[in-house]
């Protein structure tokens, strides 16, 4: 069946095409974990950190995904702001719980990581402070969207904030590379190239695909969760408004749709 982008902008549609897609997601994030774990261990210890460099399957991914989360969140916030997007605004406020909790996973896996490499769980150090910024970032956005009761109102002031908070993606990204840091530099994704040995890096790209799809099945469900909230609240609204009447016009209406 051939779909276009526009159908997707529908939130009736997107509810009825992700229903079908749903049980492809999860299925795939499952078997992508099953061969990342095993690849975890699998892969043979670091010459230098020994067994400890396995929390690195679970924590570089993480880190990934949290940015991630937080592009997909800049992106919702133009489609808002710009284009009007009827779904960009229910993107956002799913995308922000779930990016906090894979920064909040990041940040304990990295300090648990950290323990036997710098003696401490924790340094000021620039990666680990900006990452510990993009967490309070997520979760001031997660508050400002409670606290304004008008949604209109609150959808507009978080996709502001959202789009000044981006300063600190490209910060965490290269904080290594900008300041002298306790956090060893980038090993992946370099000019030169991985300086992973190659039994190690495709388990972490495994880990990081499987991440990915863990995020997109849940951002999937949360958004269409947040439609369902919406739609009750209209339908809430309508009828202490309207009486019963207008809501079973209403409801014919969500049903059409």
């Amino acid at each position: 069946m051939k779909l276009s982008f526009s159908a997707y902008s529908n939130p009736g549609n997107f509810v009825r095409i992700t229903a079908k897609l749903l049980p492809l997601l999860w299925g795939s994030t499952a078997a992508a974990f099953a061969l990342g774990l095993f690849g975890t261990f699998d892969a043979p210890p670091d010459y230098q950190q020994g067994e400890t460099a396995r929390i690195m399957y679970i924590h570089v991914p993480a880190a990934w995904t949290a940015m991630l989360a937080y592009t997909l969140m800049v992106v919702s916030a133009l489609g808002s702001l710009v284009w009007r997007h009827p779904l960009a605004d229910a993107a956002q406020k799913a995308a922000a719980p779930l990016g906090a909790a894979f920064t909040f996973i990041c940040l304990v896996t990295g300090s648990l990581w950290g323990k036997p490499m710098w003696g401490t769980y924790w340094v000021w150090d620039a990666r680990l402070t900006s990452m510990l910024v993009l967490l309070l970032i997520y979760l001031g956005l997660i508050a400002l969207w409670q606290t304004i009761e008008d949604p209109s109102r609150a959808a507009r002031a978080v996709s502001i904030m959202t789009l000044v908070g981006f300063i600190d993606i490209p910060i965490v990204k290269f904080s290594v590379d900008w300041w002298n840091t306790l956090h060893q530099p980038a090993s992946v994704f370099r000019m030169e190239g991985s300086a992973i040995a190659g039994s190690m890096l495709w388990p972490l790209i495994v880990m990081a695909l499987a991440y990915t799809l863990l995020f997109v099945t849940l951002h999937v469900m949360a958004v269409r969760n947040e439609i369902m909230r919406r739609r009750a609240r209209r339908l809430a609204i309508t009828l202490a408004v309207n009486g019963e009447a207008a809501m079973t016009r209403m409801l014919s209406a969500e049903i059409a749709s």
